[in-house]
């Protein structure tokens, strides 16, 4: 399961995607969202639905990301899912078992929040695909520097975002390290009740724990003696500069949330 965690992963390429200003895609990732979250129903989520699809076409990402993006999150979409089915009692009783019932409206909407979960975090995942930690950062940058005049350090906090982000799949992958390392060892992780499990990932947080702390440390040694003062006086080898591939893409993004709302108000 860890393995198929794929936030804060970057897979290079050369699709318009990738060439796409950061600051555009944070922007349009953004927007993206709103767009989810104005489908009023299945018809207008069905404009998400293809929007999403065929950003992913354009983008060459392998579909097998897809599936390790959606994997880790199973249990928060049949948990939603079931609370939707059995709580929404509107509409016609489908099936119904002592205190138990399904009606019409607990399935459209069980449906509805699924397909609007799963695309939401598929969508956003593409930003950490096709974006560089280090493009990344300058486009959070960017989009902050207006908080400057408020004396908020915009380049601290971006950095910040980023290596927490770019530091995900590396405890991930110390974490499974360290759990076939106990296993090797003879801990039991799987079996047992609740309690014994939880009590059976003491032995893991602890060296990662110290890892994690380990790995900081020399993270702030390396910067400092790189004599890193954060953002003032800094300068950079690659300047953001917006294409015609960023135009298209906010006047495609604008035609899609156009469409969304334009199918909300027909049905």
């Amino acid at each position: 399961m860890l393995k198929d965690i794929t936030i804060g992963q970057y897979f290079p390429g050369k699709s318009p995607i990738h060439r796409m200003d950061s600051r555009v895609k944070l922007v349009l990732t953004i927007a993206f969202i709103v767009m989810l979250f104005l489908a009023g129903n299945i018809y207008s989520l069905i404009v998400g639905i293809i929007f999403t699809i065929g950003s992913y076409l354009i983008s060459s990402i392998p579909f097998r990301m897809i599936l390790k993006s959606v994997k880790p999150i199973v249990p928060i979409i049949v948990f939603t899912s079931l609370l939707n089915l059995f709580f929404i009692r509107s509409g016609v009783v489908l099936w119904e078992w002592k205190f138990l019932k399904i009606t019409e409206g607990g399935v459209n909407t069980a449906s509805f929040m699924t397909i609007r979960i799963i695309c939401l975090i598929v969508g956003s995942s593409l930003l950490t695909y096709t974006t560089s930690p280090i493009d990344l950062t300058d486009g959070i940058e960017r989009l902050l520097s207006p908080l400057k005049i408020i004396k908020l350090p915009v380049h601290e906090l971006a950095m910040m975002m980023t290596i927490a982000l770019r530091f995900i799949p590396t405890l991930i992958e110390e974490t499974d390290k360290i759990i076939q390392a106990q296993k090797a060892r003879g801990a039991d992780m799987e079996t047992g009740s609740i309690i014994k499990r939880a009590k059976s990932l003491i032995p893991v947080l602890i060296p990662l724990f110290v890892s994690s702390f380990r790995r900081a440390e020399e993270l702030a040694l390396a910067m400092e003696c790189r004599c890193y003062h954060g953002g003032e006086g800094r300068t950079r080898m690659k300047q953001l500069k917006m294409h015609l591939v960023d135009l298209f893409a906010v006047l495609i993004v604008a035609a899609f949330i156009a469409g969304v709302v334009a199918v909300n108000s027909i049905t």
